[in-house]
């Protein structure tokens, strides 16, 4: 396995300068979720060059890819990308690094495939993560039913090998109001922002009697047409998260109990829609991570502890809920950088991106070929999973 994995170091480090070539062709053409044409045919292009058999338009899903190569019988291991960028900030949140690492991985495994031990290599191309669920609607489609085991990276400020991710729900509340004159008749409207804003400060209430680990936060979606006019229309969306499925839900009917009574205080009509790609949690492996682990510590380096304040959400733990999944952090800007952030954006296509985006397509193809030497591994990592339901 020394062999093999000094040749996938040395195929990653060939592939490199494309593979950087690639991410900042990504970054520069930013696609939101289910509209990532471009990023999705560059990427698939790549694989079907290096040897895969690709399909598009997975599971029905425009912006969905699946590229193969097999070596024989034996376990089927996934390498998943995701493409999707920001609205208005583009990839701050890495999304260039996460689909060539992945890309990357599978195209090193592909070069060195005469050495490899007998199994499957699924490099799997998931849009939308940013919210559209993608990775929701390839699990529907039966896209992991054959799968035995999942990887993926993400971008950070450091180096870590899990961090808790909590389930999401979105939901958005719009109000009905009657628009009046604001100076001249306003006793005669009945205002849909007002009903908005008690809404946010019923939430703003809200959140001291909540757990540590819960998020809300939402955004005025419209705040009305004109400042002389009783806005008649008004609307808001939120996202709750917390660290269980039970008291997320158990905190979104609070929320929504609060849009509720800013409708009955301000006469305004409400209706809510939550929206349906409700995210899990992420189920922790750590036979997954103790392999991955080796494999970074082999590279030089050395993972840090996660910070437990910084909590995020992803629909990779969706994949982690159905099969055994991991989604470590890599370093690709400076301590400090925020995702979702100008700074993290502009961080995404710097020399030290490059460094992760190698780290990361390394770590991944050569714990790909431990699980694929060592079946026993992959039966510890779905013994682990099964436990843990």
């Amino acid at each position: 396995m020394s062999a093999l994995k000094d040749a996938i170091g040395r195929a990653v480090d060939g592939l490199a300068d494309e593979l950087e070539s690639l991410s900042h062709r990504i970054h520069a053409n930013p696609e939101l979720g289910y509209q990532e044409v471009k990023a999705a045919g560059w990427l698939s292009d790549f694989l079907a060059a290096k040897g895969f058999k690709v399909e598009k338009g997975l599971a029905g899903v425009e912006t969905a890819y699946r590229a193969t190569i097999e070596t024989g019988e034996g376990p089927t291991i996934a390498i998943l990308c995701e493409y999707d960028a920001l609205p208005g900030l583009g990839h701050a949140c890495g999304h260039n690094v996460i689909a060539t690492s992945g890309a990357g991985a599978g195209a090193a495994l592909a070069a060195v495939r005469g050495q490899l031990p007998k199994g499957r290599i699924q490099v799997i191309g998931t849009p939308a993560e940013e919210g559209g669920g993608g990775k929701m609607k390839l699990i529907e489609g039966g896209v992991f039913t054959d799968v035995d085991c999942a990887m993926m990276i993400h971008g950070l400020d450091r180096t870590i090998l899990h961090a808790d991710l909590l389930g999401i729900v979105r939901v958005n509340f719009d109000f009905t109001g009657k628009a009046a004159h604001a100076s001249a008749d306003p006793w005669q409207g009945v205002n849909a922002l007002d009903a908005v804003i008690q809404t946010f400060n019923a939430i703003s209430a809200l959140r001291q009697q909540v757990r540590p680990d819960v998020r809300i936060h939402g955004i005025i979606t419209n705040g009305g047409q004109a400042p002389n006019i009783i806005p008649e229309a008004a609307s808001a969306t939120f996202y709750v998260r917390a660290a269980t499925l039970d008291y997320m839900w158990e905190v979104y009917k609070k929320v929504v109990a609060c849009a509720e009574g800013a409708a009955r205080a301000t006469g305004a009509q409400l209706q809510t829609v939550q929206v349906p790609t409700v995210y899990e949690p992420l189920k922790r492996n750590e036979t997954l991570l103790g392999a991955f682990k080796v494999n970074l510590e082999r590279l030089g380096d050395t993972p840090e502890p996660p910070d437990p304040s910084r909590l995020g959400s992803s629909d990779i733990g969706n994949v982690s809920q159905v099969i055994p999944a991991i989604q470590p952090y890599i370093k690709i800007a400076e301590a400090g950088t925020p995702i979702h952030s100008r700074a993290f954006a502009e961080a995404a296509v710097k020399p030290l991106a490059r460094r992760g985006l190698v780290t990361a397509a390394k770590t991944m193809a050569m714990t790909t070929a431990d699980l694929l030497a060592d079946p026993a591994l992959v039966r510890r990592a779905k013994d682990e999973f099964a436990a843990s339901k």
